[in-house]
């Protein structure tokens, strides 16, 4: 679901007018699914349908997407369902059920790729398509728009709205002004005049930050943006990638380049408290639990990670991230778990080793409260083709079992496996039990 702001009254005939019927380099397409996981809960319950669906449940969480009808209340994804509740009170909140969206989903794309291969799907609910090469076929890309339209609908009862462009930047912003249920084209050549119709929080990328930053330049429209040099850009953002992006933006310039197989970037999973804490043992048994989750996603489909990052979200809702990228990779969840706790240590400006669940000093509070926390990896790659070299622990356990072994020569008893062996073991063992009892089975101890 797209939080991204829409033009309303005027400006939204304006924009989405009738641009002109020229497709002439106009093959890139952006589908955009309405209303998403709201849709799809209406879809198998019908008698939901024109009421103010709010998908996400629990006051701790958050909003994973709303029906129309309950976005007319000022309900968004991404806001606390507290605030929700307050805002929709008659709202029908539903928990979440991403495998029903996942097979919807691939329903959708099946649909896609019955059209042309060149398909990029960038999440659950969107997705890019090359149309050049099957307009042989089909005479026009807004044939082809029409037809996906037409079969998302009787196919699976699903809406969804498609903008056509040049490039995938500005099919994009076409798409969500369609929203909901139409399409849009926009001629390449008036694609700058399009753009700088919409306002500047419409263009992908651009935040509160950088709208600050030019409203001091007495810059707040974008086609006002449109005026400035890229050196101007470059003073007010100090950043030449950003000033490059906002010239181009601007201007309706982007890329047709889509990625067909883009390879998993990483792998996290995050989890809020049932109540704000400061208690160190909470926070150190979420890190383990997350840290242990990825590990073993890890494992399961055979990559290694190199970075390791921490998310934590307080009280008042500030997110706060930090990374740090490991000499080797690993799928070791306690090597994640150690890098992730040293993480949040600097992340809440605490001592090191204060969130060691062998510290006896542990029982000190946190300095604020934090009301979600989390683990993830990237710079993944294939277990199989990365050298991953020994730790400095892994050298000291194979030099004391050498040890042991020449010992036992002489007739002392025979050591132990080395640490990093056994690990392994202990970690394949625990990912068998899960993958029979489940997993919340077995877990790693601290």
């Amino acid at each position: 679901m797209s939080n991204a702001p829409r033009l309303s009254g005027a400006q939204l005939a304006q924009a989405t007018h009738a641009w002109g019927s020229d497709t002439s380099g106009c093959t890139i397409l952006h589908i955009d699914m309405d209303a998403f996981y709201a849709s799809c809960e209406i879809l198998r319950r019908p008698q939901l349908r024109g009421k103010p669906v709010i998908v996400g449940t629990g006051n701790r969480s958050v909003v994973s997407a709303a029906s129309y009808e309950a976005r007319e209340f000022g309900v968004r994804s991404a806001m606390p369902v507290a605030t929700a509740r307050r805002l929709c009170p008659q709202g029908i909140f539903l928990p979440v059920d991403m495998p029903y969206y996942r097979q919807k989903s691939r329903q959708v794309f099946q649909i896609l790729s019955s059209i042309t291969d060149q398909v990029e799907r960038t999440s659950v609910d969107e997705g890019y398509m090359d149309v050049a090469s099957t307009l042989r076929i089909w005479k026009s890309p807004l044939d082809i728009a029409h037809y996906i339209r037409t079969q998302v609908f009787e196919q699976l009862g699903l809406t969804c709205s498609i903008g056509i462009a040049s490039n995938r930047f500005v099919a994009k912003l076409a798409s969500t002004q369609a929203k909901p249920n139409g399409m849009l084209l926009v001629p390449q050549a008036r694609q700058a005049e399009f753009v700088q119709l919409l306002p500047l929080r419409a263009l992908p990328g651009v935040g509160p930050s950088t709208c600050d930053k030019l409203a001091t330049w007495g810059v707040t429209t974008t086609a006002q943006c449109a005026q400035l040099s890229l050196e101007q850009l470059r003073q007010i953002t100090n950043s030449a990638a950003a000033a490059q992006f906002l010239y181009n933006a601007c201007r309706g310039i982007g890329t047709k380049q889509l990625t067909l197989h883009a390879p998993e970037r990483s792998i996290g999973q995050e989890r809020t408290f049932p109540q704000d804490t400061r208690n160190t043992r909470e926070v150190t048994a979420m890190l383990l639990q997350c840290s242990d989750h990825v590990a073993s996603q890890l494992r399961k489909r055979q990559v290694v990670a190199r970075t390791v990052t921490v998310k934590l979200r307080s009280s008042d809702l500030r997110y706060a991230t930090r990374s740090y990228t490991l000499p080797t990779a690993t799928q070791s969840a306690p090597v994640i778990f150690r890098t992730a706790r040293t993480l949040c240590e600097q992340l809440l400006h605490m001592q090191s080793h204060a969130l060691d669940a062998t510290n006896p000093h542990m029982a000190v509070s946190l300095p604020e409260l934090i009301r979600l926390a989390g683990v993830s990896v990237s710079h993944i790659s294939d277990q199989k083709t990365t050298a991953i070299q020994a730790s400095f622990d892994d050298l000291i356990a194979q030099e004391q079992s050498t040890s042991s072994i020449t010992d036992s020569a002489q007739g002392a008893q025979t050591s132990p496996k080395p640490t990093s062996t056994r690990l392994n073991h202990a970690q394949q063992a625990l990912d068998a039990i899960r993958e029979r009892y489940g997993t919340s089975a077995v877990h790693f101890g601290a």
